[in-house]
């Protein structure tokens, strides 16, 4: 309702507002008006009557509802597991993976909040450095010190801003809330009407009070002086609860909900813990992320995805906070041990408790032929300048060895909005380190109970593109997962303007200049350059698809 903006307006609350856009617009050519990646062209002009294997896209996230109407056809399935019987039928090592597997989940439960992994570095360096003296310390503990130094200054400072923030939504509160009781009392025993309240005249508090007043009512957001205060303590709650989940939670060193999991945590090997509740508490994200993938097309119902022949594998490994990195590792190799062929991963953060465990996973992908798409990050910074974990450098870089993640997608977010605006005002960007760009706002997709709203973020936009990547590893099965990137990355639809350069204060800077391919991902574009190619993937991986997606 446009009434929330107007409140939000009213008590500074930051907010990005959204202009309509339509729900389908990810889907549409740039000849239909918007600078979406040209699938629904694709299909109807390239791909129609055309064969194509069933793919397999892994989801990495906070869960999935794979019962939701729009979503349960298109769930993988596990059909060498017996549902419910507490037996690991295909000795695999988890006990009834039926649609995929819950890293942050124990035989008594899930990991729903989690703390920031800045705050557990903290965490881990405060007992040895809390009192320690930075000139006594031998050179290799003075980095290790500096470290926590610098870990410590982080928490605190966010710890500090979060009190800030919640006294001043109190302020804010106590202060909407005088002035809806000033507007009472100046009213009387005369009707509540928006003209009564104008009539009115009186001190800064009651003005304040009247224009609140005057625009729940003008938009019906309540009718009532009771009903207007429990519409401004809910719309408040939401971000008291944020920022009381920082104090809480994300930033609050003594949280540790990893006890629920039961694993060794100190053990990056493990593989082998968690349960097979793959929509966990709060599927909200994940079943967003997957629906943009995989939604069953043209049911009549809800919307379409952008892949037509998937399977849909949910890990959950994304808590309300930051994933870790041993989770991260496990749900890439379980998703390739059972015949994943692209991996989406819409999740970040700014610091790595173990990059090792993670490229090792990584390696494994790229070894066995999986494409790994991951979103840039919704910080509005440069990712050639600022961390962003996971990503495709590896940390040891030998000689001979690989320096990056060859089969490794990273995708900004495409605003609806044209000109100047092209570029999401939230998303990271990078000449060196985002490859493309994709549809990332407003994105009408699946939520849990068969709902469907539009969510944004760069989360959104790395589902778009593995969705893309789904058509061609499907209706091009003998494509290498370095192919798809290839035809990604050089097949975007060029954008030959100036855009706001995302958290630079107005700044503008060439399109092409925000990621290495310098442009938006292309189905149309790619599936025609496909239809020249000779694939180049080896057959052992085109016979280990067609095995997994025999068994669903």
């Amino acid at each position: 309702m446009q009434y929330f903006k107007t409140l939000l307006c009213l008590i500074c609350l930051p907010v990005i507002g959204m202009a309509q856009a339509p729900d389908d617009w990810f889907h549409q050519d740039p000849a239909d008006g918007y600078y979406g990646v040209s699938s629904d062209k694709a299909y109807s002009e390239l791909l129609a009557g055309k064969s194509s294997k069933t793919v397999v896209v892994a989801i990495i996230d906070s869960g999935m509802d794979a019962e939701h109407e729009d979503l349960a056809d298109n769930m993988w399935v596990n059909t060498d597991e017996v549902p419910g019987n507490g037996i690991d039928d295909d000795n695999n090592g988890y006990v009834d993976d039926i649609h995929g597997w819950n890293f942050i989940g124990g035989k008594d439960g899930n990991v729903n909040e989690d703390t920031y992994e800045v705050t557990r570095l903290y965490k881990k360096y405060k007992y040895k450095f809390e009192s320690a003296n930075r000139a006594e310390l031998s050179k290799s503990d003075q980095k290790e010190y500096d470290l926590f130094k610098k870990y410590e200054a982080a928490v605190t400072e966010e710890l500090d801003a979060a009190n800030s923030r919640l006294q001043k939504y109190a302020d804010q509160k106590s202060s909407l809330m005088a002035g809806i009781d000033a507007v009472e009392l100046a009213l009387g025993d005369n009707p509540l009407t928006v003209e009564n309240i104008d009539s009115l005249s009186g001190d800064e508090t009651l003005e304040m009070g009247k224009r609140v007043m005057g625009n729940i009512l003008s938009e019906g957001g309540a009718d009532s002086f009771a009903g207007a205060k429990d519409l401004i303590a809910s719309e408040l709650q939401g971000a008291v609860d944020y920022f009381q989940g920082k104090l809480d939670y994300a930033y609050n060193p003594d949280f540790n909900p990893r006890t629920i999991v039961g694993d060794n945590y100190g053990d990056s090997s493990q593989r082998i813990y968690g349960n097979n509740d793959v929509e966990g508490p709060d599927a909200l994200h994940g079943t967003h992320v997957g629906g943009i993938v995989g939604a069953v097309r043209n049911n009549g119902i809800g919307m379409n995805g952008v892949a037509d022949n998937v399977k849909l594998m949910s890990i959950r490994t994304v808590p309300n906070g930051d994933e870790r990195d041993k989770d991260v590792a496990n749900a890439i190799r379980y998703a390739v041990d059972n015949g994943a062929s692209i991996i989406n991963m819409s999740f970040g953060k700014g610091y790595s408790w173990d990059k090792a465990a993670v490229d090792a996973a990584m390696k494994y992908a790229v070894k066995h032929d999986v494409l790994l798409v991951h979103a840039a990050g919704n910080s509005n910074q440069n990712n050639d300048t600022t961390d962003n974990f996971p990503n495709d450098n590896y940390a040891k870089k030998g000689l001979f060895s690989a320096k990056k993640v060859k089969t490794w997608v990273e995708v900004g977010a495409l605003n609806y909005k044209q000109g100047e605006e092209f570029s999401a005002p939230f998303s990271n960007y990078g000449k060196m380190n985002v490859d493309v760009f994709a549809p990332g706002m407003s994105i009408y997709a699946t939520t849990p109970d068969d709902n469907y709203a539009p969510l944004q973020g760069t989360s959104m936009a790395s589902p778009v593109v593995a969705g893309v990547a789904a058509i061609l590893r499907s209706y091009f099965p003998e494509l290498s997962a370095v192919q798809v990137k290839e035809l990604l990355m050089t097949t975007t639809t060029s954008i030959n303007e100036q855009v706001l350069v995302p958290g630079q204060d107005g700044v503008k800077a060439p399109f092409s200049s925000l990621s290495v391919s310098g442009g938006v991902v292309n189905t149309y574009n790619a599936v025609k350059k496909a239809m020249t190619l000779k694939g180049k993937r080896k057959k052992k991986f085109i016979e280990k698809t067609a095995q997994a997606v025999a068994k669903v």
